[in-house]
């Protein structure tokens, strides 16, 4: 294994750590953000009150003429910011490039990411097959016409983008800082994963149904991301199931507290967390006995395992 091993090259100063966070969150908050301000002063014609309520609430754009796969696709491009902006950066920063930083690998395995994607694709289908078969008063048809299409290729165009930005910074650079600080591999598993549940704490479905509610599947999905990057060496996998998943939702089912609100082609009515977390842990379950199969990782007693430099990783101060 090579990937959290890796963290020891380069320069890797804490404060290198903290500069280039506050460089990517500059970035996606001013570039990033600039098409959508753009269109939110056009749209808003120098009123304050609508403009206000389109900062409150980015889906009130829809009620001044802005479809929600323009929406979708305006929040999508930060993203697309933040990763070129760590891309760009990483290197000058630690001595480690881009590619040490995500992977153990000589090159990106993009078999990985496909396959990983594909099982997660259809093991949410079946989640959701049953859950229309035992719920089916929960869900109603949504959107049957041709901007579905639209929708699908906005979303498989631009939400690997946005899965990427969060695997890279989370599974990849900052599972690797961690392990400088306490170097075994629970250690980074457990702090990204705590890390990328309270990013997501602001989310609307965090607000509607409670913080305590709500956090565990985010939790739960860092760990997942977090355990199959430690088996397989690599964030590839994850990423490919992390980008599968936010794809298959923005297309298949959306709901009124949604942080994405698709034209999705479901809608559903009344949304359980409990239900919801259950489902996940059983599919991540699922989703990581066949990948150490398909990929034939390791034992998972390898999560606890210790991580050491190699004799020709070096230590720059």
């Amino acid at each position: 294994m090579k990937h959290l091993e890796s963290s020891f090259n380069g320069k890797n100063n804490f404060w290198r750590y903290i500069v280039l966070m506050l460089l990517i969150f500059a970035a996606t908050n001013t570039i990033g953000s600039l098409p959508l301000t753009i269109v939110s002063l056009v749209k808003s014609s120098g009123n304050q009150q609508t403009l206000s309520e389109i900062s409150s609430d980015i889906n009130f754009l829809t009620t001044v003429g802005i479809s929600q796969n323009v929406i979708l696709s305006l929040v999508l491009f930060a993203f697309v910011v933040g990763l070129v902006t760590y891309f760009l950066m990483v290197k000058p920063m630690h001595e480690r490039t881009f590619l040490q930083t995500i992977t153990g690998a000589t090159k990106f395995r993009w078999s990985r990411a496909y396959i990983s994607g594909a099982v997660w694709i259809i093991l949410m289908a079946a989640y959701l097959f049953i859950y229309l078969g035992v719920d089916p008063e929960n869900f109603s048809i949504n959107n049957s016409s041709l901007s579905l299409i639209v929708l699908a290729i906005i979303a498989i165009a631009l939400i690997p983008f946005q899965a990427a930005f969060e695997e890279v910074i989370f599974r990849g650079y900052l599972m690797q800082g961690f392990t400088l600080l306490v170097p075994n591999r629970l250690f980074p598993l457990i702090s990204t994963s705590v890390l990328f549940a309270l990013m997501h704490s602001l989310n609307p479905e965090v607000k509607e149904y409670g913080f305590f509610a709500v956090m565990p599947q985010y939790l739960t999905f860092g760990l997942i991301f977090g355990i199959i990057t430690i088996l397989d060496d690599g964030i590839e996998a994850a990423l490919g199931a992390h980008a599968a998943n936010n794809i298959f939702l923005c297309i298949m089912v959306t709901q009124e507290s949604s942080a994405l609100q698709t034209q999705a082609l479901y809608q559903q009515h009344n949304y359980h967390p409990w239900i919801e977390l259950a489902g996940l842990v059983v599919s991540g379950i699922i989703l990581i006995l066949i990948l150490k199969r398909i990929f034939r990782w390791e034992s998972f007693s390898v999560l606890i395992t210790s991580v050491k430099p190699s004799r020709t990783d070096i230590q720059i101060p």
